[in-house]
Protein backbone atom coordinates (compact mmCIF):
# COMPACT_ATOMS: atom_id res chain seq x y z
CA UNK A 1 0.00 0.00 0.00
CA UNK A 2 2.71 2.43 0.68
CA UNK A 3 4.07 2.39 -2.77
CA UNK A 4 0.57 3.25 -3.93
CA UNK A 5 0.35 5.85 -1.27
CA UNK A 6 3.54 6.89 -2.17
CA UNK A 7 3.07 7.10 -6.06
CA UNK A 8 -0.86 9.02 -5.29
CA UNK A 9 0.86 11.76 -3.53
CA UNK A 10 3.44 12.35 -6.18
CA UNK A 11 0.69 12.09 -8.82
CA UNK A 12 -1.26 15.03 -6.79
CA UNK A 13 1.94 17.17 -6.08
CA UNK A 14 2.49 16.89 -9.73
CA UNK A 15 -0.96 17.91 -11.06
CA UNK A 16 -0.70 20.89 -8.39
CA UNK A 17 2.95 21.78 -9.86
CA UNK A 18 1.61 21.89 -13.40
CA UNK A 19 -1.99 23.98 -12.38
CA UNK A 20 0.37 26.30 -10.55
CA UNK A 21 2.82 26.40 -13.96
CA UNK A 22 -0.67 27.17 -16.12
CA UNK A 23 -1.72 30.04 -13.49
CA UNK A 24 1.55 31.47 -13.85
CA UNK A 25 2.47 30.94 -17.92
CA UNK A 26 1.56 33.65 -19.96
CA UNK A 27 -1.48 33.28 -22.60
CA UNK A 28 0.88 33.89 -25.77
CA UNK A 29 -1.15 35.43 -29.23
CA UNK A 30 0.42 35.82 -32.10
CA UNK A 31 -0.59 38.40 -33.84
CA UNK A 32 -0.32 38.18 -38.10
CA UNK A 33 -1.05 41.51 -40.12
CA UNK A 34 -0.27 44.00 -42.75
CA UNK A 35 1.69 46.64 -41.02
CA UNK A 36 3.48 47.99 -44.39
CA UNK A 37 2.54 49.16 -47.74
CA UNK A 38 -0.23 50.98 -49.31
CA UNK A 39 -2.86 49.18 -46.57
CA UNK A 40 -0.72 49.01 -43.52
CA UNK A 41 -3.62 51.35 -41.94
CA UNK A 42 -5.54 48.50 -41.67
CA UNK A 43 -3.13 46.35 -40.04
CA UNK A 44 -2.65 49.25 -37.53
CA UNK A 45 -6.48 49.78 -36.56
CA UNK A 46 -6.74 45.90 -36.28
CA UNK A 47 -3.06 46.04 -33.77
CA UNK A 48 -4.63 48.73 -31.94
CA UNK A 49 -8.06 47.51 -31.42
CA UNK A 50 -6.69 44.12 -29.78
CA UNK A 51 -4.43 46.10 -27.54
CA UNK A 52 -7.04 48.21 -26.37
CA UNK A 53 -9.05 45.11 -25.99
CA UNK A 54 -6.10 43.33 -23.80
CA UNK A 55 -5.66 46.91 -21.60
CA UNK A 56 -9.42 46.85 -21.04
CA UNK A 57 -8.96 43.38 -19.68
CA UNK A 58 -6.22 44.53 -17.32
CA UNK A 59 -3.41 42.89 -19.64
CA UNK A 60 -5.17 39.40 -18.74
CA UNK A 61 -7.17 36.66 -21.17
CA UNK A 62 -9.39 34.34 -19.10
CA UNK A 63 -7.43 35.79 -16.19
CA UNK A 64 -3.67 34.85 -17.04
CA UNK A 65 -1.30 37.37 -18.12
CA UNK A 66 -1.44 37.89 -21.42
CA UNK A 67 1.59 38.68 -24.38
CA UNK A 68 0.78 39.67 -28.25
CA UNK A 69 3.34 38.54 -30.28
CA UNK A 70 3.03 41.23 -33.13
CA UNK A 71 4.78 40.09 -36.68
CA UNK A 72 4.12 41.75 -40.26
CA UNK A 73 3.21 39.53 -42.73
CA UNK A 74 4.05 42.35 -45.33
CA UNK A 75 0.75 41.38 -47.74
CA UNK A 76 3.00 38.89 -49.43
CA UNK A 77 1.77 35.08 -48.63
CA UNK A 78 4.95 33.63 -48.17
CA UNK A 79 6.69 36.01 -45.82
CA UNK A 80 2.80 35.30 -43.88
CA UNK A 81 3.69 31.44 -43.75
CA UNK A 82 7.46 31.55 -42.70
CA UNK A 83 6.54 34.29 -39.98
CA UNK A 84 3.45 32.30 -38.98
CA UNK A 85 5.66 29.44 -38.14
CA UNK A 86 7.98 30.97 -36.31
CA UNK A 87 4.79 31.84 -34.26
CA UNK A 88 3.92 28.62 -34.10
CA UNK A 89 7.33 26.69 -33.31
CA UNK A 90 9.31 29.03 -31.26
CA UNK A 91 7.20 30.88 -29.20
CA UNK A 92 5.05 28.58 -28.99
CA UNK A 93 1.51 30.89 -29.41
CA UNK A 94 -1.76 29.36 -28.04
CA UNK A 95 -3.86 31.49 -30.78
CA UNK A 96 -3.16 33.02 -33.86
CA UNK A 97 -5.38 36.35 -35.02
CA UNK A 98 -5.23 37.79 -38.06
CA UNK A 99 -5.07 38.64 -41.02
CA UNK A 100 -6.37 41.21 -42.93
CA UNK A 101 -5.94 40.08 -45.74
CA UNK A 102 -7.79 37.25 -47.81
CA UNK A 103 -5.16 35.72 -50.13
CA UNK A 104 -3.09 35.67 -46.80
CA UNK A 105 -5.45 33.78 -44.51
CA UNK A 106 -5.43 31.45 -47.32
CA UNK A 107 -1.39 30.92 -47.05
CA UNK A 108 -1.47 30.76 -43.11
CA UNK A 109 -4.90 28.65 -42.60
CA UNK A 110 -3.62 25.16 -42.87
CA UNK A 111 -0.34 26.15 -40.83
CA UNK A 112 -1.87 27.01 -38.10
CA UNK A 113 -5.02 24.78 -38.14
CA UNK A 114 -3.38 21.97 -38.35
CA UNK A 115 -0.43 22.82 -35.28
CA UNK A 116 -3.77 22.42 -32.88
CA UNK A 117 -4.14 26.34 -32.54
CA UNK A 118 -6.75 28.46 -32.76
CA UNK A 119 -6.89 30.87 -35.34
CA UNK A 120 -9.64 34.18 -35.14
CA UNK A 121 -10.03 35.98 -38.46
CA UNK A 122 -10.51 39.76 -37.31
CA UNK A 123 -10.97 40.72 -41.08
CA UNK A 124 -10.65 38.23 -43.87
CA UNK A 125 -13.47 36.07 -44.10
CA UNK A 126 -13.34 34.10 -47.15
CA UNK A 127 -15.84 31.99 -48.93
CA UNK A 128 -13.22 29.45 -48.92
CA UNK A 129 -13.55 28.13 -45.61
CA UNK A 130 -16.96 28.96 -44.69
CA UNK A 131 -18.57 25.70 -46.02
CA UNK A 132 -17.46 22.09 -46.82
CA UNK A 133 -13.81 23.30 -46.00
CA UNK A 134 -14.71 25.34 -42.36
CA UNK A 135 -12.44 23.81 -39.14
CA UNK A 136 -12.85 23.36 -36.38
CA UNK A 137 -9.96 25.30 -34.96
CA UNK A 138 -11.14 28.79 -37.30
CA UNK A 139 -13.17 31.23 -35.86
CA UNK A 140 -14.12 34.84 -37.61
CA UNK A 141 -15.39 37.98 -35.95
CA UNK A 142 -16.11 40.05 -38.60
CA UNK A 143 -18.54 38.45 -41.46
CA UNK A 144 -18.06 35.82 -44.41
CA UNK A 145 -16.27 38.00 -47.22
CA UNK A 146 -19.50 38.32 -49.44
CA UNK A 147 -22.07 39.03 -47.01
CA UNK A 148 -21.64 43.18 -46.86
CA UNK A 149 -20.89 43.70 -50.40
CA UNK A 150 -24.49 42.01 -50.39
CA UNK A 151 -26.11 44.94 -48.91
CA UNK A 152 -25.08 47.28 -51.99
CA UNK A 153 -26.28 44.80 -54.68
CA UNK A 154 -29.92 44.86 -52.39
CA UNK A 155 -29.40 48.88 -52.11
CA UNK A 156 -28.57 49.12 -56.10
CA UNK A 157 -32.16 46.59 -56.94
CA UNK A 158 -34.41 48.62 -54.37
CA UNK A 159 -33.38 51.66 -55.88
CA UNK A 160 -34.08 50.61 -59.53
CA UNK A 161 -30.47 51.06 -60.78
CA UNK A 162 -30.76 49.04 -64.31
CA UNK A 163 -26.83 49.18 -64.85
CA UNK A 164 -23.96 48.82 -62.76
CA UNK A 165 -20.32 48.84 -63.19
CA UNK A 166 -18.62 46.49 -61.06
CA UNK A 167 -14.66 47.12 -59.98
CA UNK A 168 -12.78 45.09 -57.67
CA UNK A 169 -8.83 43.71 -57.00
CA UNK A 170 -8.16 40.21 -58.19
CA UNK A 171 -7.92 37.98 -55.31
CA UNK A 172 -10.22 35.95 -53.51
CA UNK A 173 -12.03 38.57 -51.57
CA UNK A 174 -12.25 40.55 -54.92
CA UNK A 175 -14.24 37.84 -56.09
CA UNK A 176 -16.50 37.63 -53.44
CA UNK A 177 -17.20 40.91 -53.34
CA UNK A 178 -18.52 40.41 -56.68
CA UNK A 179 -20.44 37.47 -55.76
CA UNK A 180 -21.76 39.14 -53.05
CA UNK A 181 -23.16 41.96 -54.99
CA UNK A 182 -24.62 40.14 -57.58
CA UNK A 183 -26.39 37.41 -55.22
CA UNK A 184 -28.70 40.36 -54.68
CA UNK A 185 -28.20 42.85 -58.03
CA UNK A 186 -30.78 41.14 -61.14
CA UNK A 187 -30.09 44.17 -63.31
CA UNK A 188 -27.41 44.30 -65.97
CA UNK A 189 -23.50 44.14 -65.49
CA UNK A 190 -22.13 46.49 -67.85
CA UNK A 191 -18.81 45.34 -66.99
CA UNK A 192 -16.99 42.65 -64.69
CA UNK A 193 -13.20 44.75 -64.03
CA UNK A 194 -10.65 42.98 -61.65
CA UNK A 195 -7.57 44.92 -61.27
CA UNK A 196 -4.09 43.32 -59.86
CA UNK A 197 -4.01 44.17 -55.96
CA UNK A 198 -2.38 47.43 -55.09
CA UNK A 199 -3.31 49.25 -58.02
CA UNK A 200 -3.15 52.75 -57.45
CA UNK A 201 -4.12 54.78 -61.01
CA UNK A 202 -7.25 53.78 -62.18
CA UNK A 203 -7.63 55.87 -65.58
CA UNK A 204 -8.34 53.34 -67.69
CA UNK A 205 -11.49 52.29 -65.40
CA UNK A 206 -12.42 55.73 -64.58
CA UNK A 207 -12.26 56.34 -68.53
CA UNK A 208 -15.05 52.95 -69.12
CA UNK A 209 -16.64 54.18 -66.71
CA UNK A 210 -17.23 57.53 -68.06
CA UNK A 211 -17.92 55.98 -71.31
CA UNK A 212 -20.57 53.54 -69.98
CA UNK A 213 -22.53 55.91 -67.94
CA UNK A 214 -24.15 53.21 -65.83
CA UNK A 215 -26.92 53.97 -63.38
CA UNK A 216 -23.71 53.05 -60.46
CA UNK A 217 -20.29 51.65 -59.83
CA UNK A 218 -19.73 49.25 -56.82
CA UNK A 219 -16.25 48.45 -55.79
CA UNK A 220 -14.37 47.04 -52.80
CA UNK A 221 -11.09 48.70 -53.12
CA UNK A 222 -9.30 48.60 -49.11
CA UNK A 223 -7.06 50.87 -47.93
CA UNK A 224 -4.31 52.59 -50.07
CA UNK A 225 -6.16 51.26 -53.07
CA UNK A 226 -9.52 52.96 -52.04
CA UNK A 227 -8.09 56.32 -51.57
CA UNK A 228 -6.58 56.99 -54.57
CA UNK A 229 -10.10 55.89 -56.31
CA UNK A 230 -12.20 58.16 -54.49
CA UNK A 231 -10.21 61.28 -55.13
CA UNK A 232 -9.65 59.95 -58.73
CA UNK A 233 -13.52 59.68 -58.78
CA UNK A 234 -14.11 62.93 -58.11
CA UNK A 235 -11.07 64.51 -60.29
CA UNK A 236 -12.91 63.04 -63.28
CA UNK A 237 -16.15 64.80 -62.41
CA UNK A 238 -18.17 61.32 -61.51
CA UNK A 239 -19.03 61.79 -58.06
CA UNK A 240 -21.86 63.93 -58.79
CA UNK A 241 -22.71 62.61 -61.77
CA UNK A 242 -22.64 58.55 -61.00
CA UNK A 243 -23.40 57.06 -57.42
CA UNK A 244 -20.54 54.74 -56.20
CA UNK A 245 -21.51 51.90 -53.91
CA UNK A 246 -18.46 50.83 -51.56
CA UNK A 247 -17.50 48.22 -48.80
CA UNK A 248 -13.85 49.32 -46.94
CA UNK A 249 -13.40 51.67 -49.52
CA UNK A 250 -14.45 55.05 -47.99
CA UNK A 251 -14.38 54.05 -44.18
CA UNK A 252 -12.45 54.84 -41.30
CA UNK A 253 -9.17 53.33 -42.33
CA UNK A 254 -9.23 55.69 -45.72
CA UNK A 255 -11.42 58.68 -44.68
CA UNK A 256 -8.34 60.40 -43.29
CA UNK A 257 -6.35 60.61 -46.58
CA UNK A 258 -10.05 61.16 -48.54
CA UNK A 259 -11.77 63.77 -46.75
CA UNK A 260 -13.94 65.60 -48.35
CA UNK A 261 -13.68 63.31 -51.33
CA UNK A 262 -15.52 60.93 -49.31
CA UNK A 263 -18.43 62.54 -47.70
CA UNK A 264 -21.92 60.88 -49.07
CA UNK A 265 -20.61 57.81 -50.53
CA UNK A 266 -22.47 54.66 -49.37
CA UNK A 267 -21.16 51.55 -48.16
CA UNK A 268 -22.28 48.55 -46.58
CA UNK A 269 -20.77 47.94 -42.99
CA UNK A 270 -21.51 45.47 -40.12
CA UNK A 271 -20.81 48.39 -37.22
CA UNK A 272 -20.57 51.88 -37.32
CA UNK A 273 -18.77 54.42 -34.76
CA UNK A 274 -22.37 55.74 -34.68
CA UNK A 275 -23.72 52.66 -33.71
CA UNK A 276 -25.82 52.92 -30.06
CA UNK A 277 -24.86 50.31 -27.43
CA UNK A 278 -23.20 50.97 -24.32
CA UNK A 279 -20.31 49.04 -25.11
CA UNK A 280 -19.88 50.46 -28.44
CA UNK A 281 -19.79 54.04 -27.49
CA UNK A 282 -17.51 53.13 -24.56
CA UNK A 283 -15.22 51.62 -27.15
CA UNK A 284 -14.70 54.92 -29.46
CA UNK A 285 -14.26 57.03 -26.59
CA UNK A 286 -11.71 54.80 -25.60
CA UNK A 287 -10.26 54.24 -28.92
CA UNK A 288 -10.15 57.90 -30.10
CA UNK A 289 -8.92 58.89 -26.72
CA UNK A 290 -5.54 56.43 -27.04
CA UNK A 291 -5.12 56.91 -30.64
CA UNK A 292 -6.34 60.15 -31.65
CA UNK A 293 -8.50 59.12 -34.82
CA UNK A 294 -11.71 57.43 -35.50
CA UNK A 295 -11.48 53.60 -35.09
CA UNK A 296 -12.90 51.54 -37.82
CA UNK A 297 -14.00 47.96 -38.58
CA UNK A 298 -10.85 46.62 -38.45
CA UNK A 299 -10.56 48.06 -34.75
CA UNK A 300 -13.69 46.63 -33.61
CA UNK A 301 -13.62 43.19 -35.07
CA UNK A 302 -9.76 42.79 -33.47
CA UNK A 303 -11.33 44.02 -30.27
CA UNK A 304 -14.31 41.81 -30.20
CA UNK A 305 -10.96 38.92 -31.18
CA UNK A 306 -9.70 39.68 -27.48
CA UNK A 307 -13.10 39.83 -25.83
CA UNK A 308 -14.05 36.31 -27.55
CA UNK A 309 -10.11 35.22 -26.58
CA UNK A 310 -11.33 36.00 -23.01
CA UNK A 311 -14.51 34.35 -22.71
CA UNK A 312 -13.00 31.59 -23.87
CA UNK A 313 -10.25 30.97 -21.65
CA UNK A 314 -12.90 31.95 -18.57
CA UNK A 315 -15.25 29.10 -19.68
CA UNK A 316 -11.95 26.70 -19.34
CA UNK A 317 -10.25 28.51 -16.53
CA UNK A 318 -7.30 29.48 -18.51
CA UNK A 319 -6.76 26.41 -19.51
CA UNK A 320 -5.47 25.70 -23.16
CA UNK A 321 -4.62 22.09 -23.19
CA UNK A 322 -8.05 20.39 -23.38
CA UNK A 323 -8.86 21.64 -26.86
CA UNK A 324 -12.21 20.62 -27.11
CA UNK A 325 -13.22 22.08 -24.35
CA UNK A 326 -11.57 25.25 -25.53
CA UNK A 327 -13.26 24.65 -28.79
CA UNK A 328 -16.33 24.78 -27.48
CA UNK A 329 -16.34 27.69 -25.14
CA UNK A 330 -15.53 29.70 -28.76
CA UNK A 331 -18.33 28.22 -30.07
CA UNK A 332 -20.45 29.67 -27.76
CA UNK A 333 -19.18 33.23 -27.72
CA UNK A 334 -19.77 34.07 -24.09
CA UNK A 335 -19.12 38.05 -24.31
CA UNK A 336 -20.98 41.09 -25.49
CA UNK A 337 -19.91 42.27 -29.11
CA UNK A 338 -19.60 46.01 -29.42
CA UNK A 339 -21.86 45.57 -32.44
CA UNK A 340 -24.79 44.08 -29.95
CA UNK A 341 -26.17 40.79 -30.82
CA UNK A 342 -23.85 38.02 -32.06
CA UNK A 343 -23.49 33.97 -32.21
CA UNK A 344 -21.71 31.86 -34.31
CA UNK A 345 -23.11 29.82 -37.32
CA UNK A 346 -21.53 26.14 -37.10
CA UNK A 347 -19.18 27.52 -39.70
CA UNK A 348 -17.57 29.86 -37.25
CA UNK A 349 -18.63 33.13 -39.55
CA UNK A 350 -21.34 35.35 -37.04
CA UNK A 351 -24.91 35.68 -37.34
CA UNK A 352 -25.22 39.78 -36.82
CA UNK A 353 -27.06 42.56 -38.74
CA UNK A 354 -25.76 44.20 -41.77
CA UNK A 355 -26.37 48.00 -42.48
CA UNK A 356 -26.07 50.84 -45.17
CA UNK A 357 -23.88 53.31 -44.36
CA UNK A 358 -22.89 57.06 -45.64
CA UNK A 359 -19.56 58.97 -44.63
CA UNK A 360 -19.95 61.91 -43.40
CA UNK A 361 -17.71 64.96 -41.33
CA UNK A 362 -18.64 65.05 -37.98
CA UNK A 363 -18.63 68.54 -36.11
CA UNK A 364 -15.38 68.46 -34.62
CA UNK A 365 -13.97 68.02 -38.10
CA UNK A 366 -13.37 64.32 -38.29
CA UNK A 367 -14.77 61.42 -40.52
CA UNK A 368 -16.92 58.64 -39.67
CA UNK A 369 -18.81 56.33 -41.47
CA UNK A 370 -23.03 56.87 -39.86
CA UNK A 371 -25.41 54.09 -39.99
CA UNK A 372 -28.58 55.21 -42.82
CA UNK A 373 -30.86 51.91 -42.51
CA UNK A 374 -30.53 48.58 -41.17
CA UNK A 375 -30.73 46.26 -44.47
CA UNK A 376 -30.41 42.76 -42.85
CA UNK A 377 -31.19 41.21 -39.26
CA UNK A 378 -29.55 38.30 -37.77
CA UNK A 379 -28.21 36.88 -41.26
CA UNK A 380 -25.97 33.81 -41.09
CA UNK A 381 -23.93 33.70 -44.42
CA UNK A 382 -24.94 30.90 -47.30
CA UNK A 383 -22.31 28.59 -47.16
CA UNK A 384 -22.70 27.49 -43.16
CA UNK A 385 -25.25 24.77 -44.28
CA UNK A 386 -22.64 23.13 -45.51
CA UNK A 387 -20.77 23.24 -42.69
CA UNK A 388 -20.92 20.27 -40.20
CA UNK A 389 -17.98 20.79 -37.50
CA UNK A 390 -20.47 22.52 -34.92
CA UNK A 391 -23.62 21.23 -35.68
Amino acid sequence: MKPVLRFGLAALLSTVASGAVLAQDKVKVGVVLTLSGPSAVLGQQARNGLELALKDLGGKLGGREAELVVVDDELKPDVAVTKVKGLLERDKVDFVVGPIFSNVLQAIFKPVTDSGAILISPNAGPSSYAGRACNPNFFVTSYQNDQVHSILGKVAQDRGYKKVYLLAPNYQAGKDSVAGFKSQYKGEIVEESYTPLNTLDFQSELAKIASMQPDAVFTFMPGGMGVNLVKQYKQAGLTDKIPLLTAFTVDESTLPAQQDAGIGVFSGANWTPNLDTPANKKFVAAYEGAYNAVPGSYAFQAYDAGLLIDSALKATKGDTSNKDALRAAFRKADFTSLRGAFKFSPNGFPIQDFYLAKAAKRPDGKYQTEIVEKVFSSQADTYAKDCKVGS
